[in-house]
């Protein structure tokens, strides 16, 4: 047995973690066909835009969701809030991480669907994999390939940090400042891939943490998904004062493990 059959810790678990992999499969499956056409840019201001494939993949998302999950409210990147905002089962998606990246026709990006405080999925839909979560435990799962339970490791070395603005814990905290850092820069190697696919990498090893600046990111369309998946992988998820994240929280550090956790918190205490 494979997947949610052998890895889920609840039943509940498992169904939501089949919908959530089933509305990620949905979206990846539009993000991929729309790749390398010319896409109109819808302006959000500020800088930010979506696409239609941002909009088509978040309609496919949605579909999924609405025919196994009716009674379930929806926050959506492009379409906002559907069903009461306070429900008790909400799901998070971000149909397109990484638009930027796309629109230029870089095909690091995520599709990202989350039940607040539940299962949860995060797909690359160009390289096929969907990273998954029943809330408990944490796997991969590849097209021909036995799924894989996600274990985190540091010894990449490799610490992507989010360097987008705004830049809400300046000029206390500054991430470029932490590349700079004497002891980031001998103990790690930054990269920065602008999408919380990285999120997912630190669940499976293929990142040593991922590190970004913010307000509370716990019910955050870009982010529940991935810090779901950390969490239930054993990674250390904070702020990036170190306190748990939550309404009070700043940013975000996932971490595959306490050192490394305890080596950023080293080098950005003194400036948050």
């Amino acid at each position: 047995m494979t997947g949610a059959d052998s890895y889920a810790g609840s039943d509940d678990g498992a169904d939501d973690a089949a919908v959530a992999t089933a509305a990620a499969r949905a979206g990846a499956e539009v993000v991929r066909a729309l790749y390398g056409r010319r896409l109109a840019r819808i302006d959000k201001g500020a800088g930010d835009f979506a696409t239609a494939a941002d909009v088509e993949a978040e309609a496919a998302i949605l579909g999924v969701i609405r025919a196994a999950r009716p009674d379930d409210a929806v926050l959506g990147e492009e379409g906002g809030q559907r069903g009461a905002a306070d429900a008790v089962r909400q799901w998070l998606v971000d149909p397109l991480c990484g638009t930027l990246n796309y629109a230029v026709g870089n095909m690091l990006v995520a599709v990202n669907v989350a039940l607040r405080d539940g299962a949860a999925a995060v797909a690359d839909p160009f390289s096929g994999e969907v990273f998954i979560t029943d809330g408990e435990t944490a796997w991969l799962r590849h097209d021909g390939a036995d799924d894989a339970l996600l274990t985190p490791t540091p010894a990449t070395r490799l610490v992507d940090v989010n360097l987008d603005p705004p830049f809400p814990s300046a000029p206390a905290f500054r991430a470029v400042e932490l590349l700079a850092h004497p002891e980031f820069v001998a103990r790690f190697r930054p990269r920065v891939v602008s999408t919380t696919l990285a999120l997912a990498w630190v669940a499976a090893g293929k990142r040593a943490a991922y590190v970004t600046d913010g307000g509370d990111l716990s019910g955050s369309v870009h982010f529940a998904a991935g810090i779901a998946l950390c969490r239930a992988a054993g990674c250390v998820v904070t702020g990036i004062d170190g306190a748990p994240i939550g309404e009070a929280g700043r940013g975000l550090v996932a971490a595959a493990d306490e050192e490394t956790h305890g080596l950023l918190m080293s080098m950005t205490r003194g400036r948050s």
